[in-house]
C-alpha cells in the first residue's frame, strides 16, 4: 500500500491550534483581578459628612441619583433610580444595587 502524499493543512486552520488556550475558565479575570492595586478608603471630613447628610434627607423613591461609593477595594460611581432608602438598616437601592449608606463618598440627586 502506498503512502499517499500530504496535502498542507490551511493556514487558517494551523493559527487555531496556537490560539490561547483557558483550562480554568473565568482564570485570566481572577489574575487579572488580584494583580490590580487595592484602593484607599477615604475617610470624610466633618463638613463632608454633613453635606451628605443633607443631600440623603432630600432622597425620596423614583430620584435619579448618581452615588460613589467603596465596594471591595475601589470605588464606584453609580447614576441610577432610588428604588428605597432605608435609614434603619442604614442602605440605599439604586435600581437593584444595594449600598450601605457608611460606604457612600459622594451624591448627586438628578435638580442638582
Amino acid at each position: 500500500m502506498a503512502n499517499k502524499p500530504r496535502t498542507p493543512m490551511p493556514i487558517s486552520v494551523r493559527a487555531k491550534q496556537f490560539l490561547p488556550f483557558d483550562a480554568v475558565k473565568g482564570l485570566r479575570e481572577a489574575l487579572k483581578k488580584k494583580e490590580s492595586v487595592p484602593e484607599a478608603r477615604h475617610e470624610l471630613s466633618e463638613e463632608l459628612a454633613l453635606e451628605l447628610n443633607e443631600k440623603m434627607q432630600k432622597i425620596q423613591k423614583g430620584v435619579n441619583v448618581t452615588v460613589t461609593y467603596y465596594y471591595i477595594d475601589t470605588y464606584i460611581q453609580l447614576t441610577g433610580t432610588v428604588m428605597q432608602f432605608d435609614p434603619v438598616f442604614r442602605t440605599l437601592e439604586v435600581d437593584e444595587t444595594v449600598i450601605d449608606i457608611d460606604d457612600i463618598l459622594d451624591l448627586m440627586l438628578e435638580d442638582e
